[in-house]
């Protein structure tokens, strides 16, 4: 029997026009890298990401000129908007009169506790939530010295404390991450805190790095917690095309039965039975079906032998070797063709069967 994963209900805050914790589905969110002042440039790569499934994006606010952007932006994307600030205040106040959906700020970097009113006022007027964002590098220096660094308790007790302080000020629409780029710390403090309070938690693993070690990190740190039933938004965070960020978050919800958006492909290592260039129509195959949001199983196999049966499950699959392709659909071969239509036919199927199958 399947295992099923049973989530744990949190508060539930809006972002926008989505709900995040209480039972809503977890939101993929991903950053951009352009410079938000460049509001084209920033438009153009945030209407991409909606494109890739992203339904929550974050903007870097360094400056007044970025947080002015936001107006700009807002009205030319669909999805809600996080302004992320630092160390003044002022540009969170901006922002959120600029029409961000949500601002991302450390109570403990911001300011005095005045001036974090003033942001909690700002956000307040405007009906936008706060993500206090924690992380190793931020800690507040008396934690640090508690805890004798920045582990896990000293983490969760630093979001605490500033949940408390936005709390103080009648102001509840919030949600924490808890990053760290130590992936065995990072699993420690979310499920510490999650013990502690039903604040809607965002997921991911800070400075994850590049292709392998980025999503290898981030499928651990974020996909052990998720198996605890705990997270309400994720960010897989890359030092690649942030679309890729996406894609992968998509993919770590996928493995876990969480949600379902897009084929899940399945394809062989190759061996020494392979007769075709596999690793070419595997990528070709799927690229041509990034797009895709149909939650059906697509089987890439080397072998039309034993391709068909060792991906029996698959809703449709292709096989070949010596000049002959197979389609197969549940593990029957429905037809024969040359091998050079491999992937022409996989896809024409693909279309056939998918029509009205949507994202769950």
């Amino acid at each position: 029997m399947p295992l099923a994963i049973k989530r744990k209900n949190t508060r539930q805050i809006r972002v926008g026009s989505l709900n995040i914790g209480g039972g809503a589905p977890i939101a993929v969110q991903s950053m951009t890298n352009t410079q938000t002042a460049d509001i084209s440039a920033t438009v153009s790569q945030i209407r991409r990401l909606e494109e890739a499934g992203c339904e929550i994006i974050r903007v870097a606010v360094p400056d007044r000129e970025a947080a002015d952007a936001v107006t700009a932006i807002k009205k030319q994307i669909f999805i809600p908007l996080i302004a992320d600030i630092h160390f003044d205040y002022r540009l969170a106040v901006a922002a959120a009169r600029a029409g961000a959906d949500c601002l991302r700020i450390n109570p403990g970097n911001i300011g005095s506790n005045k001036q974090i009113q003033e942001v909690v006022n700002a956000a307040a007027d405007r009906g936008a939530s706060i993500r206090i964002g924690v992380n190793a590098g931020s800690l507040d220096r008396d934690l640090r010295k508690k805890h004798g660094g920045p582990n896990a308790a000293a983490l969760v007790e630093s979001a605490l404390r500033q949940v408390e302080l936005l709390a103080g000020m009648d102001f509840h629409q919030v949600k924490v991450s808890i990053k760290s780029s130590d992936v065995l710390q990072n699993i420690e403090a979310y499920r510490l805190f999650s013990q502690k309070s039903d604040i809607p938690l965002h997921l991911g693993v800070t400075e994850a790095g590049g292709l392998y070690s980025g999503i290898v990190k981030s499928s651990v740190g974020i996909g052990a917690v998720l198996l605890d039933g705990i997270g309400d938004t994720l960010r897989v965070s890359l030092t690649r095309d942030p679309a890729e960020e996406v894609r992968v978050g998509y993919e770590i919800l996928k493995a876990l039965g969480i949600r379902k958006r897009g084929p899940e492909i399945i394809s062989c290592p190759t061996c020494g039975r392979c007769r075709i260039d596999l690793f070419t129509i595997a990528e070709k195959a799927e690229k041509a079906l990034l797009n895709n949001t149909s939650s059906i199983k697509v089987a890439i196999m080397g072998c039309e032998v034993n391709g068909p049966g060792e991906a029996r499950e698959a809703d449709v699959g292709i096989a070949g070797g010596d000049g002959t392709g197979v389609l197969f659909k549940k593990g029957r071969v429905v037809k024969k063709f040359s091998q050079e239509k491999l992937v022409d036919e996989l896809l024409a199927a693909v279309d056939e069967i998918t029509q009205g199958k949507e994202e769950r």
